[in-house]
């Protein structure tokens, strides 16, 4: 099957800023009474917005998720990022592939706020291949896992999410491209977790970024 559109997640597909996010955050909840290691921050929050968490937040620090402690934490989670923020390896080259290979017809669907998104794609060079094409789950009625930003990013470039693959790296992501009706290749570098994304959905599992010029010319 040719695809006519190319959807990529952002974070963990396109840019390294798992790692970064999660640290601010993991140190804010402990400055906030609730210390834990980085890993287990990113088991609860990684595919997941901070504020779908607030229940377990509130639970575990008993104190309230505020407009104010979540603008802290976007301060530092920015301030972090400006700093320190990577491509994926790979990612550069294979957005551009994508980019050929469509005639342009490429976007990026986040589960993440706007403004993170766009500050990380003009962080490492990608901002120039998406245009306008870049969507927020927190701009929708319903973020990932529901497919609301995946629908909204194939319905901007005039195609059916039926002709559509999706570029994921969660289960929450890869539920949300399968919701939609699109196809869902999972990145995943990390061979123990390919059953969880096949689980979740994915029609295909990859280790590289660097892999996906040579897949899709196969297709």
């Amino acid at each position: 099957m040719k695809f006519e559109v190319i959807l990529f997640d952002c974070d963990g597909v396109l840019v390294d800023s798992e790692p970064i996010t999660h640290g601010v955050l993991r140190d804010l909840l402990a400055e906030s009474g609730w210390d834990m290691p980085l890993a287990e921050c990113m088991r609860h929050f990684i595919g997941r917005t901070v504020r779908s968490q607030a229940a377990l937040i509130e639970a575990r620090t008993g104190q309230p998720l505020t407009d104010e402690w979540m603008a802290t934490f976007y301060a530092r989670r920015n301030a972090e990022l400006e700093a320190r923020l990577q491509p994926i390896a790979g990612a550069l080259d294979a957005v551009r592939a994508a980019h050929d290979m469509t005639g342009g017809r490429i976007a990026v669907a986040s589960g993440a706020d706007r403004g993170k998104v766009l500050l990380q794609l003009a962080k490492v060079g990608l901002a120039e291949w998406f245009g306008p094409h870049v969507f927020s789950g927190h701009d929708l009625p319903r973020s990932k896992p529901f497919p609301d930003v995946y629908l909204a990013a194939a319905q901007s470039l005039g195609v059916a999410p039926a002709r559509c693959l999706v570029i994921e790296d969660t289960p929450t992501g890869i539920e949300a491209g399968v919701a939609a009706g699109a196809t869902v290749w999972a990145y995943c570098p990390q061979a123990e977790q390919a059953n969880a994304l096949r689980a979740a959905g994915a029609h295909e599992v990859f280790a590289s970024m660097a892999e996906l010029p040579a897949r899709w010319a196969m297709r």
